[in-house]
């Protein structure tokens, strides 16, 4: 087994290493499917050959050549390096400076087996969410950071480390773009087949820029956003006896079940896979496995009378599920589910993302890359079915929401009845987007999923870190603010206290918590002088979410609530990352597609090392200034009442921010009579 510093050699030539088959222990991606021109395959070989020497054009030709027809993409399996693959102590890297130690944790920690949805193929999660493309480029981007001087940034363009170039010690360390695209081919077509041909890929959100820490990163987003749908919905904040019906434990979906027990309700989420489906359970997120719909009708029953908080975890396709509470509700008049969502990777529906309910799941790992045009009928065909029973149950008395991942877009497009409009707003649904109906107020107040990594590995920094950061929530909430925040940082104190608890940490030793500006600065403050005093073992690699209060444009979820005709644009998310890499940043990343897709959003994220110095804390405090005050600035010129409050009391408290507010016209007859005199 290779050690770090072998890792980090660069390429492994002399040898090669042996050829590998696909580990069958494994969970594997969907085979993708391929349909590029004999001419176009040739360039797909080529660009993987760019990596090596010529003296091995002529093996490695034919071995690429293989992949590419068999699993519709070069991942260059021969490079998947013997190593364990976790998130090591910092100090562990042979690395000359403390950020690319950093990084190389981070990104070791989105391949890690526990914490990748398909590790051989560097997908972390979304079922296409990739670090790298292949496995040279992984070679190459740990080397170059072995090598890496605080003088040096590393680029990264979609996968590929362009390589170090010279700057200056208050610049990024690393710069990466992923899927960058001449806004008229951003389609799906064109990205297949720019992916199989090795030259751009989809980092997802967090999966590309190094800054996933496995699903507790959606658990405590999924959590406030089932307790904020019953508050809002339900008209309660006791969720006992209530139930919540959902699908996807795989990648970030397998949060659903331990948000569920969380919020204290019975969760029900179904997975196809059973390998994703027993991996939650052996975690411990899942409490109860079934694969017979009356055996969980059951089970359901019972936990909704006895009011006992139970996930349960379903062997089988989502819509049974739904189709059976159907049939439960017509045969009693009771509507057994209070709240439901979906969270399959409808960003990807006919290559893995969605698995139609008419054949089994092996059935359609084959069809989806042996005959796409018949798969994609059974998945639209799959999609109208769910909705109609969702409707039906909804008529009833439950509360559906889209969870952001393209569900009722891609049921849209199947022709389901989910009452699409098109407009000035963009496309809207009978159902409203979590954002748009439940999250977004929230993120207007700037409160959004801030995280942290305790570099050191060790479990008893995260302890730390946990009381260091209640304790800073605990005293914000004493302060004088708004109802409306203190109830956030009241939801978010609970959390954190009870953190330790539900067995969160897959990976990295990581934390999440939804966080305003002050929150955020004081709790990166208290952690860099915990540093500084050796209070911790090891640096704290702050960053958060894409998903974020002004890190994504996406008017199917972020920007869904955006109503001045603005929801199309995406300056809040370029700006964003522009002004972090200047404020302070260790790491910047711009992303096309995450969450609901490719060519449906534009995000971007960052990573920013606390090294326990005073340059840190200075980062530190432009940057998640910036990082936050940005999209509240966005979204209090597009109107939102919350966040013009937020950025006026944010002003009052520091006179360098001056910002634009807008003027609110006080007589809504104003426009018409402007616009028709004989009104």
């Amino acid at each position: 087994m290779l050690t770090l510093k072998e890792l980090c050699g660069g390429l492994p030539l002399d040898p090669l290493p042996e050829l590998q088959p696909r580990d069958p222990n494994v969970p594997h991606a969907p085979i993708r499917v391929q349909e590029l021109t004999h001419e176009e395959e040739k360039l797909a070989v080529q660009n993987a050959l760019r990596y090596f020497p010529a003296r091995f054009h002529e093996l490695l030709a034919q071995e690429f050549a293989i992949e590419l027809r068999t699993y519709g993409h070069i991942y260059m399996y021969r490079f998947r390096p013997d190593i364990d693959m976790r998130a090591y102590p910092i100090t562990d890297y042979p690395a000359k400076c403390t950020s690319a130690a950093a990084i190389m944790h981070m990104i070791m920690n989105n391949l890690d087996p526990k914490v990748a949805q398909f590790p051989h193929e560097l997908v972390t999660y979304g079922g296409n969410g990739q670090v790298f493309s292949n496995w040279a480029q992984f070679w190459l981007t740990m080397h170059y950071l072995s090598e890496m001087s605080e003088t040096q940034t590393l680029v990264m363009y979609s996968g590929h480390p362009m390589g170090l170039f010279p700057s200056l010690t208050t610049s990024p360390r690393l710069v990466i773009t992923n899927g960058m695209m001449i806004p008229n081919y951003s389609s799906r077509e064109m990205y297949d087949k720019l992916f199989s041909l090795g030259v751009t890929m989809y980092g997802q959100m967090t999966a590309g820029s190094y800054c996933y820490i496995g699903p507790q990163g959606i658990v405590h987003g999924t959590t406030l956003t089932i307790l904020n749908a019953a508050r809002k919905n339900l008209k309660t904040n006791d969720l006992a006896g209530k139930v919540f019906v959902s699908a996807g434990l795989g990648g970030m979906s397998g949060a659903q079940a331990k948000a569920a027990v969380i919020c204290g309700c019975v969760g029900v989420v179904a997975e196809v896979s059973e390998d994703a489906l027993l991996k939650r359970y052996n975690q411990g997120w899942v409490m109860e496995l079934v694969n017979d719909l009356d055996n969980l009708v059951a089970l359901l029953k019972n936990a909704r009378r006895r009011k006992k908080p139970l996930s349960i975890g379903y062997h089988g396709n989502i819509v049974d599920v739904w189709e059976r509470l159907v049939m439960e509700y017509e045969a009693t008049g009771e509507v057994l589910v209070d709240l439901g969502s979906d969270q399959t990777s409808c960003h990807n529906p006919f290559q893995g993302g969605y698995y139609p309910v008419q054949i089994s799941y092996q059935e359609a790992r084959e069809m989806m890359h042996q005959d796409p045009v018949n798969f994609k009928v059974l998945v639209q065909e799959s999609l109208c079915r769910q909705v109609a029973a969702i409707n039906k149950l909804s008529a009833g008395g439950m509360y559906f929401f889209d969870y952001g991942n393209a569900f009722l877009l891609e049921a849209s497009r199947a022709g389901a009845d989910v009452g699409r409009k098109d407009g000035l707003h963009g496309t809207t649904f009978k159902y409203p987007s979590y954002v748009q109906d439940i999250m977004g107020d929230i993120f207007s107040l700037g409160f959004g999923p801030f995280r942290w990594v305790c570099t050191s590995a060790d479990p008893e920094d995260l302890k730390k870190t946990d009381a260091l950061a209640l304790s800073v929530i605990e005293q914000l909430s004493k302060n004088s603010i708004p109802c409306s925040v203190k109830q956030q940082y009241d939801d978010n104190a609970k959390w954190i206290k009870e953190a330790g608890e539900h067995n969160m940490v897959v990976g990295s030793q990581a934390r999440i918590l939804y966080s305003d500006q002050e929150g955020r600065i004081s709790v990166a403050l208290a952690f860099n002088k915990a540093v500084s005093e050796g209070y911790l073992k090891g640096p704290v690699v702050i960053s958060r979410d894409h998903h974020d209060v002004s890190g994504t444009d996406s008017l199917y979820r972020e920007t869904s609530n955006i109503y001045d005709g603005s929801a199309f644009c995406a300056d809040m998310s370029v700006q964003n990352v522009l002004g972090d890499s200047f404020r302070g940043a260790t790491w910047v990343a711009l992303h096309n597609g995450g969450g609901v897709g490719w060519g449906e959003v534009m995000n971007g994220g960052f990573g920013l090392v606390l090294d326990g110095s005073e340059e840190a804390k200075t980062r530190a405090e432009n940057m998640l200034a910036w990082d936050v005050s940005n999209g509240v600035s966005r979204r209090c010129w597009a109107g939102n009442q919350n966040a013009k409050e937020t950025i006026q009391r944010t002003m009052m408290t520091e006179p360098r921010l001056r910002v634009t507010l807008p003027h609110g016209i006080e007589d809504d007859s104003l426009l018409e009579r402007a616009l028709n005199p004989c009104f």
